[in-house]
């Protein structure tokens, strides 16, 4: 196996071996441009390092190989005492991970060398700087000397010589100073800073492999779904330097506005510096323009140079460079990183000007960075220490005042902007929630309660942040030792689950003309279908607007939280007789059949699922706590409330132990068929009037919880016996699928017999994983998962990412099983994973037909299905 390769012999696409920095420092030096010479260490030794922990003998002698060649093709040797070689030791991973992983400068100066740079170089001063500056930072990144002594030294110097910055230091200060460092280094080592070169370059590679492993790296690679077993690259570069002077400098640059795609140059420099002082904050960067009056022709060089990289390589390119008196070389370039508004921009440019083609620029935007374009955002830069932080359950900023019940943000909602912050919430507040500018809840998960609804709702919310403490009775909460009282402002942050004091300014999402001809090639390469869940005309325009193709889930329950509605489905519920059933349940017919009809004429043309009734009865009814407290009181001052007495007799004799897997969904339709009959002639009765008026509306019926193909074959009769009912009535066709939820793990072993009663299943993967997993999700997130996901137990939140292990193996079963038993079942899913790009990726591959998700959401999920199929397209194209 080879280990090490010169710049001159990898190529551009070997950044699975090379790393991104090596593969395109290759690309560099076959384009011929100005690239100091150097190798790369490949991928495959970190990883060797990593498995056996040590480096392969083999790889240290071609190292040393390289190093030779390195040495006379610069003419210079490494720890030469008159003209002395220097190199750079670099990470390089495939996915730029920039700041992760570890750097090391000026190696290969010792006592000796270093009176050989000053001497070649003619500046002494330069030279015993670089040499400070190696063993601070060998020191710290090879030898883990704390950084801050070697700073510490370096700031109690200047005081005491007076000096502003590190440049007022002259050469005797900066050779104290490297004596002092000396023995900061031997003082925690308890070893000499080493003056053999070899050494220092094993040490540094070491140290650049084991970085792979530092906290920073992994959690950039968690955030980022960055695979562990890829390992880093390691470049060995011939040192150029920028601080020899006026004419020298170096810099960072894009070849466009990383921030707003557009196409201009962007970046800073120094003249005088090395690179690390860029980013360093020692001294103010200039504009990348200002270069063009200083070193006018180096700057046109290098604008030539960057933009030709950018046509070469068809992306924006992020490059550095050093000048060295007068001379412009290139240190690295490497796909740039970007916000998503730039993101589309470029890429649809990119495809505009014919570097790349429309599929491609599809590929080169994440589908999860489009939440940056679809919500409002904090202004960057506001200073604002946050209050307390939570899961980031919805996008988008959010400032109001704080209201603690549903009630009042209901009440207040109308005439102000108010903030819902309650320990949790319950599909009873809805009210409240469909009132404030957003929602913050002390408890839930990511596909709790208030996410759900606040995504579906385009609001964002932030959950689960347990360190506040709500007093209702005060209406306050604290945060610590800080008290929010009812009425002071605050503002969220739903993309990081931040809560800020006051408000805090945002900005307005920029949805352009570029991300809808994006969209436009997105919906062209995509085999799944996408739709939204949307319980209102309104949300259903608004999914339309962003594309969505239909609607996978209309919850019925939430229509029922009406002020004017919940007496009459707490009289279904509660009826001591059929006369009082009957009249409560025409009531909501009505109510319901409305509902419906502005549903799916918002959706004309394309289905809307509609789910029956799913959630337990004793959620529409009042708390059984609060009813027993009531009755209590009454009974100690002795007074009459039988209807108290009454109701709490009812709501007691209703109450489970586990509601979530108890009287509900398909049991309660099948124990009290009148609801299910209500509701299939409102969703009936609505689109037979939709049909007389001209339309063409496309309701299906979903039946959920099913767990046996008897529960549908007997719910699938009485919904068709109504529907045959209105048929008669109205003359209208009523040409309308019945279909269930898989979201019980029995259903998936058994789908191929349920599928025989089933038009379509569409899978609720909220549930399914719920009770796959054996996890109650609100307790869940809150609790265990982050420990979890820090430490290795679980790969990614199962509620947010679908764990296709387990989960995903049950989905692969029903698919299979279901249309092996009716060829024409039609398959989606409409659980939280529906707008989660990775789960997106696997329900193309199992052969569903949509995916359903948040209207906001849609334009992800669209874009996401797209890059799904995109390798099926390339393989069908070639």
């Amino acid at each position: 196996m080879k280990y090490v390769y010169f710049f001159d012999e990898g190529k551009a696409e070997w950044k699975d071996l090379l790393g991104g920095k090596g593969a395109n420092l290759c690309e560099m030096t076959r384009l011929g441009l100005p690239v100091p010479p150097g190798f790369t260490i490949t991928t495959d030794g970190c990883r060797a390092y990593s498995a056996f922990g040590e480096v392969p003998a083999t790889l240290w002698d071609e190292v040393k190989d390289q190093l030779a060649r390195l040495e006379r093709e610069s003419g210079k040797r490494l720890g030469d005492s008159h003209d002395p070689l220097l190199v750079s030791v670099r990470s390089g991973a495939k996915f730029s991970m920039p700041g992760m992983m570890d750097t090391i400068l000026n190696l290969g100066l010792n006592d000796q060398a270093v009176q050989g740079l000053a001497q070649q170089s003619g500046n002494a001063r330069f030279a015993w700087d670089a040499y400070r500056r190696l063993i601070q930072m060998y020191g710290d990144v090879v030898m883990n000397v704390p950084k801050h002594d070697f700073e510490e030294a370096l700031e109690d110097l200047k005081d005491e010589r007076g000096a502003q910055s590190d440049v007022d230091l002259g050469e005797h200060d900066l050779q104290e100073l490297v004596t002092t460092y000396k023995s900061l280094y031997r003082d925690s080592t308890g070893e000499d800073f080493p003056q053999d070169p070899w050494v220092q370059l094993q040490g540094a590679v070491v140290a650049v492999f084991k970085s792979w492993g530092n906290r920073r790296a992994v959690t950039y690679r968690r955030l980022n779904n960055i695979p562990d077993d890829l390992g880093t690259a390691v470049n060995v570069q011939a040192m150029v330097f920028g601080n020899l002077g006026s004419d020298s400098g170096t810099g960072v640059g894009f070849t466009r506005n990383p921030s707003t795609g557009e196409r201009e140059p962007f970046g800073e420099f120094l003249l005088n510096a090395q690179g690390e002082d860029v980013v360093a904050g020692i001294r103010t960067p200039q504009p990348l323009a200002a270069l063009a009056e200083q070193l006018p022709d180096v700057h046109r060089q290098l604008i030539d140079t960057a933009q030709g990289l950018e046509t070469h390589l068809r992306d924006m390119q992020d490059f550095e460079f050093t000048v060295e008196r007068g001379k412009l070389f290139m240190l690295q370039t490497r796909n740039g990183k970007r916000t998503a508004p730039a993101a589309v921009r470029i890429a649809v440019e990119f495809a505009r000007e014919g570097l790349i083609t429309p599929q491609e620029a599809v590929g080169r935007v994440e589908p999860a960075a489009l939440d940056q374009l679809l919500h409002p955002r904090l202004s960057t830069g506001h200073g604002i220490t946050a209050l307390t932080k939570g899961l980031p359950a919805s996008p988008g900023a959010a400032t109001g005042e704080v209201v603690f019940t549903a009630d009042e943000a209901a009440e207040l909602g109308a005439s102000r902007d108010v903030i819902l912050v309650t320990t949790e919430t319950s599909p009873e507040d809805i009210h409240g929630l469909a009132a404030a500018r957003g929602i913050l809840t002390a408890r839930g998960g990511m596909t709790s309660h208030a996410a759900v609804v606040a995504r579906g709702m385009g609001k964002p919310a932030v959950v689960g942040a347990e360190s506040i403490r709500i007093d209702r009775r005060e209406g306050s909460m604290t945060i610590g030792d800080r008290t929010v009282q009812r009425g002071d402002i605050i503002t969220l942050d739903g993309a990081s689950g931040e809560v800020f004091p006051g408000a805090v300014p945002t900005e307005a999402p920029d949805v352009s003309g570029g991300l809808m001809e994006l969209l436009v090639w997105a919906a062209d390469m995509a085999k799944l279908g996408v739709r939204a869940n949307a319980d209102t005309p309104e949300d259903a325009r608004r999914a339309r607007e962003f594309g969505a193709v239909g609607i996978g889930l209309c919850r019925t329950e939430h229509m029922f939280f009406g002020e004017d509605r919940l007496k009459w489905v707490r009289q279904m519920i509660l009826a001591k007789n059929e006369d009082e059933e009957s009249e409560a349940l025409t009531h909501l017919r009505a109510a319901q059949r409305e509902d419906f009809k502005g549903i799916f004429e918002a959706m004309d043309g394309l289905p809307v699922t509609v789910r029956l009734l799913d959630p337990p009865l004793h959620e529409f009814l009042p708390s059984l706590e609060e009813l027993a407290v009531k009755v209590a009181v009454s009974e100690a001052r002795s007074e009459t409330d039988d209807e108290s007495r009454a109701l709490l007799s009812r709501v007691r004799a209703m109450h489970e132990s586990n509601p979530m897997m108890g009287l509900r969904g398909i049991r309660l339709g099948l124990t009290r068929p009148n609801i299910t009959r209500m509701q299939a002639r409102a969703i009936a009765e609505a689109a037979a009037e939709l049909e007389r008026e001209g339309k063409s509306p496309r309701p299906e019926i979903m039946i959920p919880l099913v767990g046996t193909p008897e529960e549908l074959a007997q719910a699938r009769a009485q919904v068709e016996v109504v529907l045959e009912e209105v048929r008669g009535e109205t003359g209208a066709r009523l040409d309308i699928l019945i279909g269930t939820m898989i979201e019980i793990p029995r259903a998936c072993v058994v789908a191929g017999d349920i599928a025989r009663h089933a038009d379509f299943f569409s899978f609720g993967t909220n549930d399914l994983t719920q009770m796959t997993f054996g996890y109650s999700r609100d307790d869940a997130q809150g609790k265990f998962i982050p420990h979890y996901l820090e430490h290795g137990i679980l790969k990614a939140d199962p509620f947010a990412t679908l764990d296709q292990e387990g989960v995903g193996a049950l989905v692969r079963m029903a698919v299979q099983a279901g249309r092996a038993a009716n060829p024409n079942l039609k398959l989606g899913i409409c659980g939280e994973h529906g707008g989660d790009p990775a789960s997106v990726t696997f329900f193309h591959e199992v052969g569903l037909d949509y995916v359903s998700c948040s209207p906001f959401r849609v334009p992800i999920a669209r874009l996401a299905a797209a890059q799904a199929n995109a390798g099926e397209l390339q393989h069908t194209t070639r």
